[in-house]
């Protein structure tokens, strides 16, 4: 059996940079048999997303299944998951779009867990993933499959949709680039094609005050501006890491209608 020092001089020499929190778990993971885990380093040097390996990501504080083929969720979202878990009220309803393994569902659930939380996403791995996590999942494209009671009573709508510029793709990590489908990523010529259309659909379901968070970098949020006007959005608020990084948007659903 490999003793840390060894997997962790493995995983260093491939480029990891946190290689010895990544040994442990994969120390853990491989519950002292020596094949499954020269296996599973094996996967990891190839550098497939460690969730995929281990089976599960860490997010919000809670330990989340992650199937293979699924989306991982990034540390990066948390600041997007607590925001929409600060704007749902105790006994609210929030929508999850593009959910994947449902990890900012679940974490609504545990922050308000007397609230409504229903999620959606297109692949259905994602959706037997996001199921696994207790989360309720549609499968579908956005809104296309989700219950008709919710429209007009919705206080959060929430989302990690796909956002990267289509010509950035190739400009993805190793492991994303690798591993990872596309389709969680591609956001159109300057990333908003999504986006938008997340904008142009929230109302339907949002009520009066609702509010709608979406992650997103760059200039994306000045590009939808007009968008966020054209559908009776205010108070947008852009936050980001503590980089200076763009990391999502706020805004309330017009309350005078």
């Amino acid at each position: 059996m490999a003793n840390l020092s060894v997997v962790v001089a493995q995983l260093s020499e491939a480029g990891f940079i946190a290689a010895q929190e990544e040994a442990r778990e994969l120390m853990q993971c491989s519950y002292g048999n020596a094949a499954t885990l020269e296996a599973m380093i094996a996967r990891r040097v190839m550098g497939e997303p460690l969730a995929w390996i281990t089976g599960v990501s860490m997010f919000c504080g809670l330990k989340i299944n992650v199937d293979r083929d699924v989306y991982v969720p990034r540390w990066q979202s948390e600041t997007l998951a607590r925001r929409a878990s600060e704007r749902l009220p105790h006994q609210g309803t929030a929508i999850d779009l593009c959910t994947g393994s449902g990890a900012i569902a679940k974490t609504l659930l545990t922050k308000r867990p007397l609230s409504r939380v229903v999620a959606s996403d297109l692949d259905h791995r994602a959706v037997r993933c996001a199921e696994s996590n207790g989360v309720d999942v549609y499968e579908g494209d956005l809104f296309a499959t989700l219950p008709r009671d919710l429209k007009g009573s919705v206080d959060v709508i929430v989302g990690v949709v796909p956002y990267v510029p289509t010509h950035s793709l190739s400009m993805l990590p190793r492991d994303t680039f690798a591993f990872e489908s596309f389709l969680s990523y591609d956001g159109g010529e300057d990333g908003t094609d999504v986006i938008r259309r997340v904008v142009a659909s929230s109302p339907r379901f949002l009520r009066p005050g609702g509010a709608l968070l979406l992650e997103l970098g760059g200039d994306q949020a000045e590009f939808i501006q007009d968008d966020l006007r054209k559908w009776d959005f205010e108070e947008v608020q852009v936050f980001a890491d503590d980089d200076g990084d763009v990391r999502g948007i706020e805004a309330t659903f017009a309350t005078s209608r």
